[in-house]
């Protein structure tokens, strides 16, 4: 399934509109709030799917059954770009436990890139349920590894992608490897220029929420 939040939100299309503006997007403070107020509608919308119970709360003046998630998800996200969009997630998702991944694009001197992937830090994750952020989903060949990389290391039940913008590409590409993965966006832009960045998009967003970095 793939969910586009913005229909029918007009809040999330101001975030978003902020996030393009080429008069706005450059305070980078304003950026990161964007991206951590896109994931809280993420988290939102995700815990409606989330398995719930029901459990027995002492209150003080008697017992009151209350209906609770019935497990917790480990909260994913691509470094450095996608560290806004998962603190967002984490406010509302706090008890949840967390996984890290450096996943970057490797530039020749050709214009093309491979991605690598260096690092990687997560709890178990058999029959876990993954939610997994970063806020471009370009030619999806990032996000391909690293859910690659995560299924390696156990048996996961459930993955929802959470991604600020997507490009059609990208959803095609990670829905060809993982068709039951359910792929939760804010736009869906459908052109990729030469050297693979979405159009219109917004940019890099690690440089717009971090500062530019030297080129890898």
């Amino acid at each position: 399934m793939i969910y586009d939040i913005s229909k029918n939100n007009p809040l999330v299309g101001d975030y978003v509109a902020e996030m393009r503006n080429i008069h706005t997007q450059n305070d980078r403070m304003r950026f990161r709030i964007n991206l951590e107020r896109l994931g809280g509608f993420f988290a939102y919308e995700i815990s409606k799917q989330m398995p719930r119970k029901v459990v027995d709360i002492q209150t003080p003046l008697g017992i009151s059954p209350c209906e609770v998630f019935a497990e917790q998800p480990v909260l994913g996200t691509i470094l450095r770009a996608g560290l806004p969009l998962h603190n967002g997630l984490l406010q509302f998702f706090d008890k949840a436990d967390n996984a890290f991944i450096s996943a970057y694009r490797k530039h020749h001197k050709s214009g093309e890139f491979t991605i690598k992937l260096e690092y990687l830090s997560c709890p178990a994750l058999d029959d876990r349920i993954v939610i997994l952020s970063d806020p471009m989903l370009a030619t999806g060949a990032s996000m391909v590894l690293t859910l690659q990389q995560l299924f390696e290391q156990g048996a996961i039940k459930k993955v929802h992608v959470v991604t600020a913008i997507a490009c059609s590409v990208g959803i095609e590409e990670v829905k060809r490897h993982f068709p039951d993965v359910t792929i939760w966006t804010a736009a869906i832009d459908e052109e990729l220029t030469a050297k693979g960045y979405i159009v219109p998009g917004l940019g890099d967003a690690g440089d717009l929420a971090f500062g530019e970095k030297i080129q890898a």
